[in-house]
């Protein structure tokens, strides 16, 4: 029997989960999104410019869209998780012949797709503001989808280690929004002071941020290989924990 057996159900059933709730799961983030733009944009336009002959608008819509795919696709597992166990339902998919594999697959992949949904619909209503130019689409794609994958794993881990709500929001607030708002999404890295450029460069979201911006633009604050390699690792690691914690069935069965 496949290791991966019923994964598509249980994909298809967590994809169903957030789409039949798209207006707050997919149209509120992108809303969220397009007035950071509007009141960044329109204060910093002619103010700030990070990259030569890039203006400030265009260099904030990919760590905009890319702010989107990371959140959601994070919301997506630890949410679906934290509901099962609160509301009760978590003990049909236990009963059920699943592998930790499976359940992996499943959720992880469910994020991906939520969290590339919210991002190019973002992408679609900022492209009215600033067309983007995508010099090099390639690392948007790469980027896009291991930073989804990596926020989907750890989502994960989020909503095995949480028991109630309050859990999961101090995770999002006090772990993720940080990191999060730390990236460079509003600004590049290379205008801050030294120690606070090293400090950056400690950050795995930053690398995630970057690379995918360097799609768009053809220039990053670092080497797109470098943050390849540093998204990649983060991933590899984030989804091994995550594997482990459910062949484990850590906080599943209490």
């Amino acid at each position: 029997m496949s290791v991966l057996a019923g994964a598509g159900t249980l994909f298809r059933k967590e994809i169903l989960r957030f789409w039949k709730v798209a207006f707050q799961t997919v149209a509120a983030p992108v809303l969220t999104a397009m007035m950071y733009l509007l009141i960044f944009g329109h204060v910093l336009e002619d103010k700030v410019e990070v990259f030569p002959g890039v203006g400030y608008t265009s260099f904030l819509i990919p760590g905009l869209v890319m702010m989107s795919v990371l959140q959601n696709a994070f919301s997506n597992s630890s949410s679906s998780l934290i509901q099962s166990k609160i509301t009760g339902n978590l003990v049909f998919l236990l009963v059920s012949p699943l592998s930790h594999w499976a359940w992996f697959a499943a959720y992880v992949g469910a994020s991906i797709v939520r969290g590339l949904a919210v991002g190019t619909g973002v992408l679609l209503v900022t492209v009215w503001f600033a067309p983007p130019a995508m010099a090099e689409p390639w690392w948007i794609i790469i980027f896009a989808t291991l930073g989804a994958g990596m926020m989907g794993s750890l989502g994960l881990i989020a909503g095995l280690w949480a028991e109630k709500f309050d859990q999961l929001a101090a995770f999002q607030n006090f772990v993720i929004m940080p990191l999060t708002f730390l990236s460079g999404v509003f600004y590049s890295v290379k205008s801050l002071p030294g120690m606070w450029q090293t400090v950056s460069h400690l950050n795995p979201f930053f690398y995630m941020i970057d690379g995918f911006r360097r799609g768009f633009f053809g220039a990053s604050d670092a080497s797109p290989w470098l943050s390849l390699a540093v998204v990649s690792t983060g991933f590899v690691v984030v989804a091994a924990i995550a594997l482990r914690l459910l062949a484990s069935g850590y906080r599943l069965r209490t």
